[in-house]
């Protein structure tokens, strides 16, 4: 009988899930949460015909350079960002991602996130558990409405749209930018109006981050950013940490200058930046937005299919569901 496929798998995953690539693979399964060393990502990957990740592995030139087996990577989430996708076309590693099944589930987090946020719901639930309640009075832990509220989108992907379906609800006005416009009838069938990022910023009563992390968004919401928002107004990110300057929004939350912000990643994760630990007025959160579990059952039924369909095997085989580079087949070694 011929070889059977190598496969990692990074992390503790449903373990029913992953049987299914025990049909047509040898599988090495990482049995406890692991935060791996590159080294160690490139020892793992050495004999290896495929590999199944999550967000926490980051995996580049340098781990895949002795890797020659090395045909494809199935992502567990939809952000890529711990992904070189450059260095794996170079050498013909076919990446492949989760969207679509979480944009739902995410959209709810996000929503909740944000009017936790307004409604300084953690920060009411802290003052309640230290005693504080025989202190109230008429003015306490005020928040900010969301009904008939403006709403900022910066970022209007499918995760977006979702969360502006579920702003119609509350009548909100729906106002957001994005790297392109949208069509019309899209922006008719959101209620949506599309807008400069400066206004963005100068009209949201509440903002949302939901764009991609891309080298050139690094630290996009910086201090000048921030000054654009209203003292009332606040921020939500679901999307990725490195697009906001922490240590300018810990000045933004502290100065007054900004009424609350939510978090739910973050630039260092699993470190948080002390200054926002330190904060009252920011609900933290960590990178949850995806966490149900019919959504996280669906990511990784999903990275399977890919994985299995990548490496030429399963009902799907040679066409997996959602790849990220198919120039890699284009720079795969003649037969590999």
């Amino acid at each position: 009988m011929p070889e059977r496929p190598r496969v990692w798998v990074s992390q503790p995953l449903f373990a029913d899930l992953l049987g299914r690539l025990d049909a047509h693979c040898e599988v090495r399964r990482t049995q406890i949460v692991t935060q791996h060393a590159p080294a160690d990502v490139a020892a793992a990957l050495r004999d290896c015909d495929g590999a199944l990740v999550t967000l926490n592995d980051a995996i580049g030139a340098a781990q895949v350079a002795g890797a020659a087996r090395l045909r494809a990577i199935a992502n567990v989430g939809v952000g890529y960002n711990n992904l070189d996708l450059a260095a794996l076309s170079a050498a013909g590693i076919l990446a492949t991602n989760t969207p679509d099944v979480l944009t739902e589930t995410t959209a709810d987090f996000g929503f909740a996130l944000m009017m936790a946020a307004a409604r300084r719901i953690t920060e009411a639930e802290r003052w309640l558990r230290d005693g504080q309640w025989r202190q109230w009075s008429f003015e306490s832990l005020l928040g900010g409405d969301i009904h008939g509220a403006t709403l900022g989108i910066l970022g209007m992907g499918r995760i977006g749209r979702g969360i502006a379906r579920r702003a119609s609800g509350f009548g909100m006005r729906v106002l957001y930018h994005n790297r392109s416009r949208l069509p019309d009838e899209v922006e008719r069938a959101h209620n949506a109006e599309y807008v400069s990022f400066e206004a963005l910023f100068e009209r949201a009563d509440h903002l949302v981050l939901v764009l991609p992390y891309a080298p050139e968004h690094h630290h996009l919401i910086d201090a000048a950013a921030l000054a654009r928002l209203r003292p009332h107004a606040t921020l939500t990110n679901i999307a990725r940490g490195g697009l906001i300057d922490e240590d300018a929004l810990a000045d933004a939350l502290a100065g007054g200058r900004l009424a609350a912000a939510g978090l739910d990643v973050f630039e260092g994760e699993p470190a948080v930046n002390p200054r926002l630990l330190a904060l009252r007025n920011v609900v933290l959160t960590p990178h949850i937005a995806s966490g149900s579990l019919a959504t996280r059952r669906a990511m990784v039924a999903l990275a399977v299919d890919n994985l299995l369909a990548a490496l030429g095997l399963g009902p799907d085989a040679g066409r997996p569901p959602s790849p990220l580079n198919a120039d890699a087949l284009a720079a795969r070694k003649p037969g590999i």
